[in-house]
């Protein structure tokens, strides 16, 4: 297969591309014989119909990236290069390549995809033709489809991105190549195979496929009974609404909605386990009351529960397909961080993110250094927001806090006296050339550790001393950064796996120490900030999350 050739070139050369393919159509015309089955001849003539684009349109190609996205440029992008001929059909039908293709469409059902979306429908129309039109219309069809297929299996769908580029920055894959792609599966010798590795195969995505068929005979089936609104429900009540709380949970609850009599009215023990089984995979309080959010969360449509798994399959294509044999993941949705190794959870702690105004973003990066008693510099936008109005209340306000003051952000800045300072006449501008630095200690806002991994949105992990904080169910408290409750615990992971001699007494002794230490790591380790609202644990038990920032409603909204 020879390399793949740009795809923009000058005006003069699309025409020239543009003259060629004319001449092939009534070459190609002029050779069919009108009689029996179309030939390969008859199906490239008429394929011509399908791969017309003007020479502005080639010229505006660069300005229209990704070429994905539009469906004539990439079919003629495509065609030019491995010349205009049929890929998958021949006169008498598909190929088995066609075939193979035309199973993965169908079944991207199976992964939340839509086979809507790759023309399915249109393809079993025309999957039988003897029509020379109608198979170059299947033959163009399919390697359209096919190539968004791998698009969308393999990084996601590229409407996110194009609706909000900020909030969806990981959906799809802008610098994706039709022709790379077609060049690959053109080359390979087992297009099944191919398309079989394309998906991510870790736990997280074929758990959740696993959940997606499962909940999708539930909805077909009903679903589950809708409860009526009315008082909190507790242990040893008696109501008819009972009845319905028991049929809810026993088509979801798997072992903890069962044994129990389903037309009984009285709130027993064996109810109330199934109840809080049902909170704590909804991240609930787990009290066994049957109130206003527990009873909203049991009334929330079987075809809702669908979607969400489906949405959340949707964010993983955007995340690396292969996580490596030891990975921090970071779930924002659910408050909490896990640590990996292989398929085993080694850690499992609570953690704080950032609150409604300042969302922790989601993106993957990897572990590249630890700092043990750091100082906190701290942005630029808290000093202006937050420090310098209670400077104007209070001028030992930074020292009451260990917080020193400096006169910039150079190294060799001065140290000033912030309580000598006239606060009420530094204006937010001045403010930000200050540079505002708290000293290590028990009252340093990121505790004992920070975490550092590169990112564009300067967001780190850490500790902090309002450990009070994570007894909270919901823990959205932070400017954006990742607070996490056990910083030691995390350090040990980090660090005992690395090819340096880093043993857990070695670490515990630089945790207890007062002074300043980075250790940089030999092997960075991968940490995936992400946000699931719907996710299976090892047990199998499918998990059911707030939509904190709703963000499976903006997501939902991007993929219609």
């Amino acid at each position: 297969m020879s390399s793949v050739p740009q795809l923009y070139s000058s005006v003069g050369k699309l025409f020239f591309m543009k003259t060629i393919i004319c001449c092939v159509f009534f070459l190609l015309i002029s050779a069919t014989t009108g009689y029996g089955r179309p030939t390969p001849a008859d199906i490239s003539a008429s394929m011509v119909k399908y791969l017309s684009c003007t020479p502005l349109e080639w010229l505006q190609m660069e300005q229209q990236l990704p070429i994905l996205a539009t469906e004539d440029l990439c079919l003629a992008a495509i065609y030019n290069w491995t010349g205009v001929h049929p890929l998958w059909v021949t006169g008498d039908g598909p190929t088995k390549q066609g075939k193979i293709i035309l199973g993965y469409l169908k079944d991207s059902y199976r992964h939340g995809l839509d086979p809507n979306e790759y023309k399915v429908d249109r393809i079993l129309e025309l999957w039988d033709s003897e029509d020379s039109d109608e198979l170059a219309m299947l033959e163009t069809l399919l390697t359209y489809n096919l190539v968004k297929y791998v698009h969308d299996i393999g990084y996601g769908r590229l409407q996110p991105l194009a609706s909000d580029p900020a909030l969806f920055a990981e959906a799809g894959d802008l610098s994706f190549n039709p022709l790379l792609t077609i060049g690959h599966i053109l080359s390979t010798s087992d297009l099944d195979q191919f398309l079989a590795a394309l998906p991510p195969h870790h736990y997280h995505y074929t758990a959740l496929k696993v959940a997606l068929e499962r909940y999708r005979n539930i909805a077909e089936q009903g679903g589950w009974p809708s409860i009526p609104q009315g008082p909190s429900l507790r242990p040893d009540d008696t109501d008819p609404r009972i009845i319905l709380v028991r049929k809810r949970l026993q088509v979801t609850e798997g072992p903890a909605g069962t044994g129990f009599d389903t037309e009984s009215t009285h709130y027993d023990t064996l109810l109330k386990q199934a109840v809080q089984a049902f909170q704590r995979r909804h991240g609930l309080l787990v009290d066994g009351i049957i109130g206003a959010n527990t009873l909203a969360a049991m009334n929330i449509p079987a075809a809702d529960r669908v979607n969400s798994i489906r949405l959340n399959m949707v964010r993983w294509r955007w995340h690396d397909h292969d996580l490596g044999e030891q990975y921090v993941l970071v779930n924002i949705a659910a408050f909490n961080l896990k640590a990996f190794q292989g398929e085993d959870i080694v850690l499992d702690m609570p953690v704080i993110v950032g609150e409604e105004q300042h969302q922790t973003p989601v993106f993957s990066s990897k572990i590249k250094y630890l700092d043990f008693n750091p100082f906190w510099n701290i942005p630029t936008s808290i000093a202006q927001d937050e420090e310098l109005p209670k400077l104007r209340k209070n001028k030992n306000y930074l020292v009451n806090r260990h917080v020193r003051l400096f006169s910039g952000w150079q190294s060799d800045a001065i140290e000033l006296d912030s309580t000598v300072m006239d606060w009420h006449n530094v204006s937010r501008g001045q403010m930000a050339g200050y540079k505002l630095r708290q000293d290590p200690g028990p009252w340093n806002a990121l505790g004992k550790i920070k975490f550092s991994f590169p990112n564009r949105y300067s967001v780190y992990m850490h500790g902090t001393p309002a450990q009070n904080l994570f007894n909270r169910t919901q823990r959205d408290f932070s400017h954006g950064c990742i607070r996490v409750s056990d910083p030691l615990a995390l350090a040990i992971f980090v660090l005992e796996n690395q090819p340096d001699d880093w043993p857990k007494e070695k670490i515990e002794e630089i945790y207890q120490q007062e002074l300043r230490k980075v250790i940089r790591l030999s092997s960075p380790l991968p940490v995936y900030i992400t946000y699931l609202t719907t996710w299976v644990d090892k047990s199998g038990i499918v998990h059911f999350n707030r939509d904190i920032y709703l963000r499976d409603v903006s997501l939902h909204n991007a993929l219609l």
